[in-house]
């Protein structure tokens, strides 16, 4: 099989397609032949060296996330057959025309959701739902301020906190903010010309908001905080503006009886990613069948473009998920921007 492979950390040109032998399916294991395959920021800090080693998890080959057609399975396997249109997050491999995918951590692919926009759903949904909904609690009549709310997890969070009845603020820039009111947002702040806590503030009659999701550290810290309401909480999933210089309000957090947590997923247990995996596919998977939630694709590549599909991931220009599209899909012509929507 054809499989994305890099010799040395890097840029995006150290990405290469070679000939590679397919995967062994262990006994939990379902071998997929993909359709889709999502690009995820984990895939561009594992391509610079940033966990240390090419091979992190299942797999010499990176890429966390697929969807595609199951053509075996182990013999534990229980619930899939052969045929079957199946989405989910993988410990390595993604990057490949085939992947294997313990079939605890696969969801079939809803009726009425395209197999190659599945690609798009995993990993920013899971993430989203396991920030918003198990670890800040967030109910229907709360208000949730969600940060980079454009990107893959942003686009997915706006979209599920609409859904359960929260009100939505969301930070973008200002280009991206039709975008970004278009999932759901009430609220939309542009970052590069407003200051969200001062909006926060306004907009709530100083009362603040019940949840901050938030994907850019250190620079956000103290606002975020002081933009919790009482009792409030905060997730971190996400460091894109560093850890250096963060002023951290204790006053803020002792006073008005604050939470805050952390959460990644690359580096979970199996069974904790299992998990969370069961927990968004019982609330949502309904949604994405009637489109009451929808995977947001700004482009598609196909695979041996993956070198191109990173660049602009790092443009920071995309809206929403990037695919990479393995031999097939790819020469129906699912390929190039299709910036700020669905792909059709």
């Amino acid at each position: 099989m054809q499989a994305i492979v890099f010799d040395d950390f890097g840029g995006p040109e150290v990405l290469v397609i070679r000939e590679v032998a397919r995967p062994e399916v262990r006994p939990h294991d379902l071998l997929v032949a993909n359709a889709s395959i999502g690009v995820n920021r984990a895939d561009m800090s594992h391509r610079k060296g940033a966990y240390g080693r090419a091979n992190f998890g299942d797999s010499d080959i990176m890429g966390l996330e697929i969807a595609g057609t199951v053509v075996e399975k182990g013999s534990e396997v229980l619930g899939y057959s052969i045929g079957d249109h199946v989405m989910g997050i993988v410990g390595g491999g993604a990057y490949a025309e085939f992947s294997r995918i313990d079939h605890r951590m696969a969801m079939r692919v809803p009726e009425g959701l395209d197999l190659v926009d599945a690609g798009a759903v995993a990993e920013v949904f899971v993430t989203a739902h396991e920030a918003l909904f198990h670890l800040a609690r967030l109910q229907a009549g709360e208000s949730v301020l969600i940060h980079a709310a454009a990107g893959g997890v942003g686009s997915a969070a706006v979209q599920l906190a609409h859904a359960a009845g929260a009100r939505v603020f969301a930070t973008v820039g200002g280009d991206k903010r039709d975008a970004v009111r278009g999932f759901g947002a009430d609220e939309v702040i542009d970052y590069r010309t407003e200051d969200f806590q001062a909006v926060v503030d306004q907009r709530t009659d100083g009362k603040g908001v019940d949840v901050v999701i938030d994907f850019v550290g250190a620079p956000y810290l103290e606002r975020n905080v002081r933009s919790l309401a009482v009792g409030g909480r905060m997730v971190i999933v996400g460091l894109l503006g560093g850890i250096e210089g963060a002023s951290f309000p204790l006053d803020a957090v002792l006073y008005r009886h604050l939470q805050i947590f952390g959460t990644v997923m690359k580096s979970r247990p199996p069974e904790v990613k299992q998990a969370m995996t069961q927990r968004f596919a019982k609330r949502w998977l309904d949604a994405l069948a009637t489109g009451a939630i929808r995977p947001v694709i700004d482009s598609t590549f196909p695979l041996a473009d993956a070198a191109r599909a990173h660049r602009r991931m790092e443009s920071g220009e995309s809206v929403g998920k990037i695919l990479l599209l393995p031999g097939a899909a790819a020469s129906l012509g699912r390929q190039g921007s299709n910036v700020g929507g669905q792909a059709a």
